[in-house]
């Protein structure tokens, strides 16, 4: 399964970013997906994750509220939209897929990485 986030971009505290990631090779409704970040000396973390089918979702709490995550089988697609951006969001945002479907709720379940797409928030 190859993956390719993007969307990324410099926008100000408040404001909100969809990014995409697109997933070829495999069969996309075999895997959950998710979305992690990592800033600058730190560890990469969890953020949200959705099951095959969209139904059932996992946020990290510090996004709780703020950001949702959407896929769209049709299209490979996942997406994640962020509103009220603050400045502690900004990072690497990096999607994965896990080989299991329902919904995972960390980073332990990933096993297939896409590049990182950076957002950076100013305050």
């Amino acid at each position: 399964v190859q993956l390719q986030a993007s969307g990324g971009g410099l926008v100000q505290a408040g404001d909100s970013l969809r990014l995409s990631c697109a997933a070829s090779g495999g069969t996309f409704t075999s895997h959950s997906m998710g979305w992690f970040r990592q800033a600058p000396g730190e560890e990469r973390k969890f953020v949200a994750a959705i099951a095959w089918n969209g139904v059932s979702t996992y946020y990290a709490d510090s996004v709780k509220g703020r950001f949702t995550i959407s896929r769209d089988n049709a299209k490979n697609t996942v997406y994640l939209q962020m509103n009220s951006l603050k400045p502690e969001d900004a990072a690497a945002y990096y999607c994965g897929a896990s080989t299991t479907q329902a919904v995972i709720h960390s980073i332990v379940g990933v096993d297939y990485w896409g590049l990182g797409t950076l957002v950076t928030v100013s305050s």
